[in-house]
């Protein structure tokens, strides 16, 4: 009975997820907040699946994750989103000195016809892609994260602009990362139903000399948050990179008109670097 009323339940909220994406594409992709309740029982799964393979360093990194986790709610984020908008912090006014900068975690993510890649690229002798077909590295490029659906028009206020500014530069690119954290929605035979359906919303055809790419990244991404000091699931997050995958400056929020003059200055120098 017990796993039986499991069942319904899974199978309750997969079909309520599907309707919302024949409304809203993807939006529900990484739209939907995961309830304290849910959040407790996925990470009680994991513990159990820890105690089993009888490892006590990984069972207490597990409980230090749940306390943190339990502690930053959903609604913390919606009362923080109210107080700034999503601006989390000022963006750089210069670029970040090299000897100060820290190099992007590795994160992995795919194209919506399947393809696979690990960002950063970048010239460190690493060979950071999911395939053998490694990308050119680029000089300088852009890195906008979205967890939430809301924090599009953010990522918007940004993208656009460095887009339009450097539309002709084959050294630049673009990445525009929707991060996809449901359990549901990480499984095999979803995921690659998702990415066939984002294929068919957005392929318009276009070829630019800026690699701009629109890419989705599934799974867990508590440590890569972690390393990066993201707390604020509904704001958008910019990073430009350097060649060698380093940050060389950082955004949050919406735009302003002095944070794209930055913006824009700082790529510029990292695109005369030699």
């Amino acid at each position: 009975m017990l796993g039986f009323k499991r069942i319904t339940t899974r199978s309750s909220i997969f079909t309520s997820q599907i309707s919302r994406l024949k409304h809203k594409n993807e939006d529900f992709l990484y739209e939907i907040p995961l309830s304290q309740h849910f959040l407790a029982q996925r990470t009680s799964n994991r513990l159990l699946d820890i105690y089993q393979l009888g490892s006590k360093n990984a069972v207490e990194k597990e409980r230090a994750r749940l306390a943190d986790e339990m502690n930053r709610g959903y609604f913390a984020d919606i009362s923080e989103l109210k107080k700034h908008g999503g601006k989390i912090a000022q963006a750089n006014k210069i670029i970040i000195p090299t000897v100060v900068a820290v190099k992007f975690p590795t994160v992995e993510v795919n194209f919506s016809d399947g393809k696979a890649l690990k960002l950063p690229i970048d010239s460190s002798g690493n060979e950071n892609t999911a395939d053998a077909d490694k990308p050119p590295v680029p000089k300088v490029s852009l890195l906008c994260l979205s967890f939430r659906a809301n924090s599009q028009s953010m990522i918007d206020s940004w993208s656009v602009p460095f887009f339009d500014a450097f539309q002709s530069s084959k050294d630049a690119h673009l990445y525009e990362i929707s991060f996809i954290d449901s359990w549901l929605l990480c499984r095999s035979p979803i995921k690659r139903l998702l990415l066939r359906i984002m294929k068919k919303s957005k392929d318009d055809g276009k070829v630019d000399t800026l690699k701009k790419q629109i890419v989705y990244s599934f799974g867990d991404h508590y440590y890569f948050r972690k390393e990066l000091k993201i707390l604020n699931l509904l704001t958008g997050y910019i990073f430009l990179l350097d060649k060698f995958g380093r940050i060389r400056w950082q955004g949050s929020g919406s735009a302003t008109q002095e944070e794209l003059a930055s913006l824009l200055s700082c790529t510029s120098l990292l695109l005369e670097e030699k």
